[in-house]
């Protein structure tokens, strides 16, 4: 018998050792690491994995007689869906789409699987549930049930040979934790059994342009469960976030090779299932009649578009020696350093006062483009004065107190006045050179311009 080979790879990012550490000497992550099992019929498993009918033998081609047509898309009936995915689905392509339990992974892909399959040769392969546990929740959700392929198997071969009859056009592996391949001798949900499993499928779609859908678990600190070469092997990453309580869920794009990245989709969760959310704007601006202190409009820039979100700040003093600092929405580290700039270029000093910040509507702001409208809301909870009702506000504060540009100001100042808004805040740089029908902007060069702008 050949001899067993064991490698040891981090869950965290990837790299593999030739023996068991505490701690990863690349990402200086602890206790990530763990067994990895190498097939001894690595041969046998190359070419089970290779030989699938219909495989042509690769050729070395000039890069000037590549064929450049435009990749062969179709859409999948949800319009935020094919946004974030970059225009429609391609065939031959791998996606990951992880989520929270209850985010409505699996109700999301069985919706679209039941619009596609009134057009294509469709599969919904589940492993954690049953097939009547599927078919109640569509029935549950009104969904056409007449022509989607389904399949309850955990095992790759088994599936890739069944697919390989039925020739579908789009699969849906549900989970990537419960698949396990034969030859690797470990746990479904190692990261051997994932990587393998993984790969394999991966290859599989690819050699046979199938359209796949893989669902992916996320660990504790809301990460893709698995190894990270998980993301590499596969041609987008998608993460579907919301609260299981609430009524709105989004889908960001955080790898797409076919489209951008950052691409973020809007859906709303109903007793039918999601339903997308053509202007999340509208969604996220809902706000009362009264303008209260400590709220701000920003524009980010999502993707390809831009989105009004509203971010609210309460300032309140602090009973405790060291104040509180808390963000939601909003990176805590970057908080703290704007206070600091605000101490020192705007003169206003909060060292006894407990801030708290949230964006509203559950959407993380990772861009600088939300400093200028965050301070600007910290200052009005903590001076007590209401913003202007129809003001947004963006740009990037610098630790020197500038007022640093963003990309696409124009578009940015274009979108709020589409939504009524008659005031903006915004850099220097970033003012149009052509005036905005109903707009007033007010170009800020430094903190304290702003703050003469407000107060």
């Amino acid at each position: 018998m050949a001899k067993r080979k064991t490698a040891y790879v981090c869950t965290e990012c990837g790299a593999e050792f030739p023996r068991w550490q505490g701690q990863c000497n690349e990402c200086k992550a602890w206790n990530t690491i763990s067994e990895f099992v190498v097939s001894a019929n690595k041969t046998a498993s190359r070419d089970a994995t290779m030989g699938y009918a219909g495989q042509t033998q690769a050729k070395v081609e000039l890069l000037n007689t590549i064929d450049l047509e435009a990749l062969p898309r179709f859409a999948s009936g949800f319009r935020e869906l094919d946004r974030v995915l970059g225009g429609g689905i391609v065939p031959g392509s791998a996606m990951l789409i992880g989520g929270s339990p209850g985010a409505g992974k699996s109700t999301l892909l069985l919706q679209v699987m039941c619009h596609l399959a009134k057009q294509k040769n469709a599969l919904y392969v589940t492993g954690e549930e049953s097939l009547q546990q599927v078919a109640m929740r569509a029935k549950r959700l009104g969904l056409p049930d007449d022509k989607l392929l389904m399949l309850a198997e955990t095992n790759v071969e088994t599936i890739c040979d069944l697919a390989n009859a039925y020739n579908p056009a789009i699969m849906v592996i549900d989970s990537i934790q419960v698949m396990h391949v034969s030859d690797v001798q470990s746990a479904p949900g190692s990261v051997s059994q994932v990587r393998e499993s993984a790969a394999y499928l991966t290859r599989f779609a690819k050699q046979h342009h199938i359209a796949m859908f893989i669902v992916g678990h996320v660990t504790k600190d809301g990460n893709l469960a698995g190894p990270k070469v998980l993301e590499h092997c596969i041609d987008c990453s998608m993460m579907l976030e919301g609260e299981s309580d609430g009524r709105f869920r989004t889908l960001r794009s955080h790898k797409n090779r076919f489209g951008a990245v950052n691409e973020l989709g809007v859906f709303g969760m109903t007793e039918k299932g999601l339903k997308e959310v053509s202007n999340p704007s509208a969604i996220f601006l809902s706000r009362g009649e009264n303008q209260s202190p400590g709220s701000s409009v920003m524009v980010v820039w999502e993707g390809t578009r831009p989105l009004l979100v509203e971010i609210q700040a309460l300032v309140d003093y602090s009973q405790m020696a060291n104040p509180r600092r808390v963000a939601v929405g909003l990176e805590q580290n970057r908080l703290s350093m704007l206070l600091a700039v605000l101490h020192r270029h705007g003169d206003v000093q909060m060292n006894d006062q407990d801030v708290f910040v949230n964006v509203v509507g559950g959407v993380k702001v990772a861009e600088t483009s939300a400093d200028l409208a965050l301070l600007l809301a910290i200052i009005s909870s903590f001076r007590n004065r209401a913003l202007p009702r129809d003001m947004i506000i963006f740009g990037e504060v610098g630790l020197a107190g500038e007022i640093r540009p963003v990309p696409n100001g124009t578009e940015r100042i274009s979108e709020a006045a589409k939504h009524g808004f008659k005031r903006a805040i915004v850099p220097k740089a970033n003012a149009p050179k052509q005036p905005i029908s109903g707009m007033n902007v007010i170009a800020a060069a430094q903190l304290t311009d702003a703050l003469e702008a407000i107060l």
